[in-house]
């Protein structure tokens, strides 16, 4: 019955925007043009007495004994599978290309409207989720690592991990949503990191904790290649490039968000709970919890929206798209006041569906031999469809869009972590250039009770002093003699002893652990009652500084975000890309100037405003250059491209601070001049329709 389907449903012809089909027992919404005003349909929609619109029964698809008696009258066909595959795939791309001019002018009769903007405001919660996720690990390590005896090594692999799931889950979930529906894979994705991200506020041990930021990240990766093909196919040709630019801004408002709640909640470590000695919940974990919430709002949301309609035609549903194509027109024509339009649509073209799929019967082998088949043949889709991206037709394209991608994050996320790095280098620069220096001082039988900070003592001699309920702070103690002395209740951070004589010394309830005393005698001294915790010293972090500049850096997208959607229909995808990675790189050489604070702050700012727009370029360009079975699936690698660059740049541009400000700005700047110039070689797509 399919196979005759299609055969009648070639009768169909695409002429200046119209089709026309033969009397051959297929309703094609009446007898009066289609396009006055008052034209009604009493096939799809009629009046009660209150002449209230309601929706009746739809009969677009004609009964199969008129498919019958039509084939009757006909020259018997050759069936599809003694057919050559190719012709079978010539035969769909022109129905493909026919469908996606015909699903032009449907999406331009349905208007732009309600519908659009409540999705828009769903789908943005779950792009926020993605901005949150960035920012999330950043903001906890100052904390966390102090909670997990977290060493640097550590330290860097959360920082990564995100990145590592989020490639993962882009490539994965993109390619599962050309095949399973954008929708069904969009929550499955907002609920694998929402799980997993409110299951990380509770754990304990580091382990866990990498592993549950892992597999979060892996479920926000799948969000964004996701999002973007699933918003594109409700918007026509003349809204898509400004109304995918505006979606971008939720990551600048998810940015924003992370940023105001760790500076709220953080800080305030009472914000907590305790369960005996082994199970606290501090604060940094009541902000993780709060940056779950965007994810669960969006899941929610999600509930309530259909699934595509341009990718249920992909597949033949025909019936399910119409339905949700006559919601989205009658959507906005009530919210515009005019109730009484009519959905003119009758009947919408479907591709031949070439693809062959078998059931296992459910007599066939065990439950878990049925799913495992289900599973393999899904993923070997997936995997034809990522090759498929470098055939011959899409190979050129798929090349130099992955190298911009790459060259755009091996910079954006590389300066991104090195700005704050050079920050808090500059303040430890001027922090050594205010230490103290005593030499050959002599104390005895003193109380030390307060704060010693930035400060050496050399060759000095301390007999009979005690240091009682205090703080080393960046102190170090070298060549000296401590003698009947007594320390107690005290806490140190990056303090030192080293070449010192200890004797007869009591250390009772002080974390200067073993490898703080470099080189030094000790003699008949003793170490009584040693601090619970980690035997590791940790940086003082201006917390405040941290949060002022992820905040600022991502407000300073706006104007960038702005002028993006208000010109990117009017100058086109490829100059918004090529022209936004050159400024960029401007802007970087300035960086040479920077040697203060404010100065980096400043040209991180600027960065950042002067390349959002290349990045909100390459995501519309990226779903305009692809058909519908490949959109997300080609978005899904370019991104996971992109967060292989996003590690790289990671480490290769935080080894450099201290150490030169030349590798990282001249890296950084090749790498968007080389990016800029492919870009402009990529072809444009501002004019044309959703393949």
């Amino acid at each position: 019955g399919g196979r005759e389907a299609n055969q009648v449903s070639d009768d169909y012809r695409y002429q200046d925007g119209n089709y026309d089909a033969p009397n051959d027992g297929y309703y094609h919404g009446g007898d009066e043009p289609a396009h006055e005003e008052d034209a009604q349909s009493d096939v799809t929609e009629g009046h009660d007495e209150d002449d209230e619109v309601y929706e009746g029964e739809y009969q677009g698809i004609p009964h199969p004994d008129d498919i019958k008696e039509k084939q009757k009258k006909r020259a018997p066909a050759v069936a599809d599978e003694y057919r050559d595959r190719a012709d079978l795939m010539a035969e769909r791309m022109e129905d493909e290309e026919q469908l996606a001019h015909q699903y032009e002018n449907i999406i331009e009769e349905c208007g732009h409207g309600r519908f659009q903007w409540t999705l828009f405001f769903v789908l943005g919660l779950a792009l926020m989720a993605d901005g949150v996720e960035v920012f999330v690990v950043g903001f906890v390590l100052p904390s966390a690592e102090k909670d997990m005896c977290l060493s640097s090594s550590n330290k860097g692999m959360l920082g990564l991990i995100v990145y590592l799931g989020m490639m993962v889950g882009a490539v994965l979930l993109g390619g599962l949503a050309d095949k399973l529906g954008r929708k069904q894979c969009l929550i499955v994705s907002l609920a694998i990191n929402a799980a997993f991200a409110f299951l990380s506020s509770f754990v304990q041990g580091y382990g866990f904790f990498l592993f549950c930021r892992l597999i979060s990240g892996l479920g926000i990766g799948g969000t964004l290649p996701i999002v973007f093909a699933y918003f594109s196919e409700f918007l026509s040709r003349e809204k898509r490039g400004e109304h995918l630019s505006w979606l971008c801004m939720f990551w600048m408002i998810g940015g924003i968000y992370a940023s105001a709640m760790a500076w709220s909640i953080i800080p305030h470590y009472g914000w907590g709970f305790s369960m005996g000695t082994k199970y606290h919940f501090h604060s940094w974990r009541v902000f993780v919890l709060v940056c779950s919430l965007p994810c669960i709002a969006s899941l929610v949301a999600l509930k309530f929206m259909p699934e595509s309609p341009r990718f249920l035609l992909e597949i033949g549903k025909h019936d399910e798209a119409w339905m949700i194509l006559k919601q989205v027109h009658d959507t906005n024509m009530r919210a515009k006041g005019e109730p009484e339009r009519v959905f003119t649509v009758s009947y919408i073209k479907t591709p031949k569906q070439v693809d062959e799929f078998i059931e296992i019967q459910s007599s066939t082998g065990t439950w878990y031999q049925r799913w495992l088949v289900r599973i393999t043949t899904t993923l070997k889709q997936v995997w034809d469809n990522v090759l498929y991206c470098l055939t011959a037709q899409y190979r050129m394209n798929t090349l130099m869009l992955a190298v911009v991608w790459f060259t755009m994050a091996l910079s954006y996320y590389g300066l991104i972590v090195w700005f704050p790095d050079m920050i808090r280098y500059l303040q430890d620069e001027a922090y050594d250039s205010r230490v103290k220096i005593f030499d050959e001082e002599e104390v005895s039988h003193f109380t030390f009770n307060f704060t010693l900070e930035n400060q050496i003592h050399r060759n000095g001699e301390y007999r009979n002093d005690k240091f009682i309920g205090m703080k080393f702070k960046e102190v170090k103690f070298e060549d000296s003699l401590f003698e009947d002395c007594y320390f107690e209740d005290v806490t140190s951070s990056e303090t030192f002893f080293e070449n010192c004589t200890i004797i007869s010394t009591v250390f009772y309830n002080t974390d200067l652990y073993e490898h703080k005393f470099i080189n030094c005698r000790l003699i008949n001294s003793t170490f009584m009652k040693e601090k619970e915790g980690c035997h590791i010293d940790f940086e003082e972090d201006n917390d405040f500084l941290i949060y002022l500049v992820s905040f600022l850096g991502s407000l300073s997208v706006l104007p960038g975000n702005i002028i993006s959607a208000l010109l990117m229909d009017k100058i086109g995808r490829i100059k918004m890309i090529g022209g936004s990675m050159l400024i960029s790189a401007v802007c970087c050489f300035f960086l040479f100037f920077g040697n203060s604070e404010s100065a980096m702050i400043g040209w991180q700012c600027l960065f950042c405003g002067a390349s959002i727009a290349a990045w909100n370029a390459l995501d519309v360009i990226a779903v305009e250059l692809y058909p519908t079975d490949k959109r997300a699936t080609a978005f899904g690698i370019l991104n996971g491209l992109c967060k292989f660059g996003a590690i790289l740049g990671n480490s290769i541009f935080s080894s450099f601070v201290g150490i030169t400000k030349v590798v990282p700005i001249l890296l950084a700047s090749s790498a968007l001049v080389g990016g800029g110039l492919l870009a402009l070689r990529l072809p444009e797509t501002r004019e044309q329709v959703l393949m």
